[in-house]
């Protein structure tokens, strides 16, 4: 079906309004915040579960590609639509349907903004945990999408832990609920497992049911810095074994202090060759005699300089600057590619040596900073003119030197991006032959023309 015809037929179905082939509009939903793009024929904004129920349903009859899209935040490609067709935007289904804390829930539509969700919920004196960085830019179905972590996941886990039930709308147009407002509920498969994280290849998320927390009454944070990076990823391991559990672990290298420190200031941050944030939270007598055991137990592991912050204001400050290490990266001039792989907490040094002698042999530098509480390092090859067909095949070649290391010692190519595009060369090797077929299985049961999200990874 030509483009002409094609936003006529979905114009008729839901409304002209809700319907652009604009240049414009066409580019702007041809990729996300990685490399690659493609121009979709056409893109719907969807306004209710009905709109999408009806597109699918359309779009399935008709084999017509469909790839959904939140608020184009990710970073691996998963938002692209490669075969082209229908880019079916929620963003338009931004409300938050319902803030219930006697419940414990929130109910909101995929196109709530995460940040705003966090908000919401700090008014009604609870806490949405789930914190990655782009918050105040991803929205909750993306988030969903990619089973999206965050620094605080070492406490309070990732976006999985706080769906409990989710509306979707499979190919077919069928309408599917699962789960719900109840903190147990084991009847039937876990559906909503399921749908998390599978990257738009199963079904479209319309609505869906969080779980809420209330909301810690104080936090406090520590941010130090160490001679070298063995010694503070020693005090990783150090701070648990202690009995401590930290609602974020972050560490960082001389690399990435160095890009900090020229964009920032040179005396942002003391000399040194790794930065260690732990930042911990609970009632307010709790957090101030833990935050004292916390200081004294990383002077004694080596700590040069230890920055203490006890409340809100202070530990905003702190994560402010580690918001920066991103950007100081981009502006290095060289082209990030941002790999959160995870491996297991005894393997940071590992890793770390092993990516400086990745640098050495392809002469492509390479930041590694993250949350170490649970493994997850995002490892930034930082290449200069990626643009160059040469340079870019030199850099695939060590993306797939580190991904083939990561795998071989026990870890996972992605923590919280997501497969996408970017990691689709590495899936089989990823998941193994047994564990592939499953997941074609399930994609065959769900989507059996192959019209939801294709052209990744499970193509």
């Amino acid at each position: 079906m030509n483009p002409v015809s094609l936003a006529a037929h979905l114009a008729t179905l839901i409304g002209a309004g809700k319907i652009s082939a604009s240049a414009e509009t066409l580019v702007a939903h041809s990729g996300d915040k990685w490399s690659a793009s493609h121009l979709p024929d056409v893109v719907v904004f969807a306004g209710s579960t009905g709109d999408v129920s009806a597109v699918l349903k359309f779009a399935s009859e008709r084999k017509i590609p469909v790839t959904t899209r939140g608020a184009g935040f990710g970073y691996v490609g998963g938002a692209v639509p490669i075969h082209g067709g229908i880019v079916l935007s929620t963003a338009r289904m931004n409300k938050i349907l319902g803030m219930h804390p006697e419940d414990g829930v929130a109910i909101v539509q995929p196109g709530v903004i995460t940040g705003d969700l966090q908000a919401a919920a700090h008014a009604v004196g609870w806490e949405y945990p789930p914190d990655p960085a782009s918050l105040k830019d991803c929205s909750i179905g993306g988030n969903i999408a990619t089973n999206a972590g965050g620094p605080r996941c070492l406490k309070y886990g990732v976006t999985r832990s706080y769906v409990l039930g989710l509306e979707v709308v499979l190919a077919s147009g069928e309408i599917l609920r699962t789960g719900g407002r109840l903190h147990k509920n084991k009847t039937g498969f876990d559906l909503v497992g399921l749908f998390t994280g599978s990257e738009g290849m199963l079904g479209v998320v319309t609505e869906a049911t969080l779980r809420l927390i209330p909301k810690p009454a104080s936090r406090a944070m520590l941010a130090a810095i160490f001679p070298e990076f063995e010694m503070a990823a020693a005090a990783v391991q150090a701070v648990l074994n202690a009995g401590h559990l930290p609602s974020a672990l972050e560490i960082t290298d001389s690399f990435t202090l160095a890009a900090a420190r020229n964009k920032l200031g040179a005396n942002v941050f003391p000399p040194g060759n790794a930065h260690l944030i732990v930042e911990i939270d609970g009632r307010p007598a709790a957090t101030l005699s833990e935050i004292e055991e916390l200081h004294q137990l990383l002077t004694r592991l080596g700590a040069t300089f230890i920055e203490r912050a006890p409340d809100e204001a202070s530990c905003e400050r702190i994560w402010k600057l580690r918001r920066e290490f991103s950007f100081s990266l981009r502006d290095t001039g060289l082209t990030k590619l941002n790999e959160d792989i995870v491996v297991p907490r005894s393997k940071l040094v590992e890793l770390v040596t092993f990516a400086r002698k990745l640098e050495k042999d392809t002469g492509i530098p390479i930041a590694c900073f993250g949350h170490a509480g649970d493994g997850n390092i995002h490892t930034n090859l930082m290449v200069k003119n990626y643009e160059d067909p040469q340079i870019r095949a030199r850099a695939d070649a060590a993306l797939d030197q580190l991904f083939t290391w990561v795998l071989a010692n026990h870890g996972a190519i992605t923590g919280e991006h997501g497969v996408g595009l970017a990691k689709k060369p590495w899936i089989r090797q990823a998941l193994g032959e047994v564990s592939l077929a499953t997941h074609r299985a399930l994609k065959s049961a769900l989507d059996p023309n192959a019209i939801l999200n294709p052209g990744k990874f499970l193509d």
